[in-house]
């Protein structure tokens, strides 16, 4: 895919045999920010694979100091380029911090990249730590989410990012390129009802469901490892790319923590930036219950997925499942929220929480038995997608065979959409 377009191409990278890569030097520092302010200019890609030993110290501040230019034309090309970056090797100290601005990050196996390397770690804090367990390719895909992708060599590492490359446009003014598509959009989808499991306690695949509405069953899912409650990942709908964001019942019951917000808050931005209209799967109960993630910021980082969809203008299309409760109800691109298209199944509960704790709250003087009638009663009139229909919260309670045709019916309506933010220097999100 690479050679069928025009990108910026860089590799500021030793041979892949070469197990002690040189240090970067002022010139290698000069010579990124020129190619990243070039790519930004003529509206080129960043495709880029990147290794090396830090920058090095005999040659005093200059080297760091042009790694600082680097960063700066790289930060100014974010959101008007897309920027994927691999890693083949080790990447060390000032350099390393360049993928934290990247879109997507690729690495391969025997990468490694981190700020401070083993031997710092160790003097600083008495710990002995290998380069693989503090920086490697499996850290970042499970861990620090920094690893979008990892796969085995070099050869792999340009296929991915080329791979990622087809679903985005070459610039923030251009439209992602369709692609020939005979999977018919009017396919008939009937399996999908039969992937819901029959106890509401129960878990699933929700990459079933995807599978099930995106043309010819393909997806690249992005960040897999990273927070696997929330599956992130593009696709096609009738040619056209798309990025998903659905909840994943099989991890923590698809609850919303910290992990799972910023990783869908950075994608939605992401396809926001480069016009990729969003589709979301809701099944989730809420937030994730705990201290720990109170003590940790959760209502910080979770307002980062409210903020990412609410200043989202691309066509946004949800369906909901199953469960979608409280606060997770709003930040999973509810209509409130600005969303354009919410489609939900029968099976769909919207709703402050479910019949359990509502009616604990609401009945807690009740004994076990006018409990169990309370929770059917509270499940017949409040747990069901028509309440919500009835306040224009949901657009349309659709079966779930016709699910891929009205998702695409969606798309193509709108298609024409139009929407721009307030003009103001920038925006103040939640970091």
């Amino acid at each position: 895919m690479l050679d069928d377009r025009r990108v910026m191409r860089i590799e500021a990278a030793s041979d892949a045999g070469d197990e002690d890569p040189r240090a970067l030097t002022e010139h290698d520092g000069q010579q990124l920010a020129a190619a990243f302010e070039r790519a930004a200019t003529d509206h080129l890609p960043i495709v880029g694979v990147l290794s090396a030993a830090g920058v090095d110290p005999a040659r005093g501040i200059a080297a760091t100091a042009s790694w600082g230019a680097a960063a700066r034309s790289l930060a100014r090309a974010s959101g008007r380029v897309p920027i994927l970056l691999g890693v083949d090797g080790p990447l060390h100290s000032g350099p390393a911090l360049l993928l934290g601005l990247a879109d997507v990050v690729a690495m391969t196996r025997r990468s490694a990249a981190f700020v401070s390397g083993p031997a710092m770690v160790e003097q600083f804090t008495g710990v002995e730590i290998r380069p693989e367990q503090l920086g490697g390719a499996g850290m970042h895909a499970r861990s620090s989410g920094l690893a979008s992708l990892v796969v085995d060599d070099r050869e792999e590492l340009w296929a991915a990012l080329g791979h990622v490359l087809e679903y985005l446009p070459d610039h923030v003014d251009a439209l992602p390129a369709p692609r020939p598509n005979d999977d018919p959009v009017d396919r008939a989808t009937p399996e999908l009802g039969d992937v819901l499991p029959t106890t509401q306690l129960g878990s699933y695949d929700v990459r079933e469901v995807i599978r099930g509405i995106v043309d010819d069953g393909e997806l690249l899912e992005v960040r897999a490892g990273w927070a696997p409650n929330l599956v992130t990942a593009f696709a096609h709908v009738d040619g056209r790319p798309v990025g998903i964001v659905a909840n994943q019942t099989q991890s923590l019951a698809g609850s919303l923590d910290i992990p799972a917000s910023q990783k869908g808050a950075r994608f939605v931005a992401m396809c926001d930036a480069f016009n990729l209209g969003l589709l979301t799967l809701v099944d989730t109960s809420g937030f994730l219950p705990g201290k720990d993630q109170e003590w940790r910021g959760m209502i910080r980082h979770g307002a980062q997925l409210a903020f990412a969809y609410a200043r989202a203008t691309v066509p946004r299309v949800a369906l909901i499942l199953r469960k979608s409760y409280g606060g997770a109800y709003i930040v999973m691109d509810s209509t409130n929220m600005g969303n354009d298209v919410m489609l939900a199944w029968p099976t769909a509960e919207v709703a402050v929480m479910g019949a359990k704790g509502a009616v604990e709250i609401l009945h807690r003087r009740a004994d076990p038995d006018e409990r169990v009638q309370l929770e059917l009663d509270y499940t017949d009139r409040f747990l069901t997608p028509y309440p919500a229909a009835e306040r224009g919260s949901i657009s349309m309670v659709i079966d779930p065979a016709d699910t891929r045709r009205e998702i695409t019916a969606a798309f193509d309506l709108l298609g024409s959409k139009r929407e721009k933010l307030p003009r103001r220097r920038h925006d103040n999100g939640p970091l």
